[in-house]
């Protein structure tokens, strides 16, 4: 075999290689990663960089359109798999649209604590904002199939989303009482949600 040859042959088992790592799970691409921060650990600076820097610049007019998106998007298909009769029972098309809601939102509100975790507060709060945006939208224009059966919830999960924002999480068991004291949203912010400032005031003298 001529270098050349070696060369064709080694950069074709890169060019598979890279197509692997293309391919895997998240879950699979973690534990990727996690051994192998275990064999090289001088690379661990160099990737709590990359990370910190994957959570930066959050915006949340970018966040408000995801959820309205996500939310509009959930059709009578979805509904029906949860509502009706069921081996179990039978499950009010009220109820299970705010199950489906619940689980669409859920992941944003998620993310928000885990930037409160990790200090990242800006973001954290750019989040709640979004939060908050998207579903006011949600409450003024039409949401979709499923919000239609559950016309509460945008303003439900707005207020959870701030309880997460000022309290760190929307278990009371699991508040501290310690807590660092949280900024309320910015005025400039409260004029994109008019409707939902005395709301959003409210839970604000509660929390603090």
């Amino acid at each position: 075999m001529t270098s050349e040859d070696k060369r064709k042959g080694q950069a074709a088992r890169e060019g598979a290689g890279h197509r692997t790592l293309e391919r895997l799970k998240p879950e699979e691409a973690a534990a990727v990663l996690r051994h192998l921060l275990e064999v090289h650990p001088d690379l661990s600076s160099d990737a709590e960089e990359m990370a910190r820097s994957l959570l930066l610049g959050v915006k949340y007019e970018e966040i408000a359109a995801e959820i309205e998106d996500e939310i509009r998007a959930l059709d009578y298909e979805a509904l029906n798999a949860r509502a009706g009769r069921h081996e179990w029972g039978y499950v009010e098309p009220s109820e299970a649209a705010i199950e489906i809601l619940k689980e669409t939102v859920e992941p944003f509100r998620e993310d928000m604590k885990r930037h409160l975790e990790l200090g990242l507060e800006s973001e954290a709060l750019e989040i709640c904002k979004g939060l908050v945006l998207g579903c006011y939208r949600l409450s003024e224009r039409a949401g979709g199939d499923v919000l239609g059966w559950a016309p509460d919830f945008p303003g439900e999960a707005a207020g959870y989303a701030l309880e997460v924002w000022y309290s760190g999480t929307d278990d009371p068991k699991r508040r501290d009482p310690q807590r660092k004291k949280r900024p309320p949203l910015p005025p400039d912010f409260l004029s994109l949600v008019p409707k939902w400032i005395p709301m959003i005031e409210r839970i604000g003298r509660e929390k603090k």
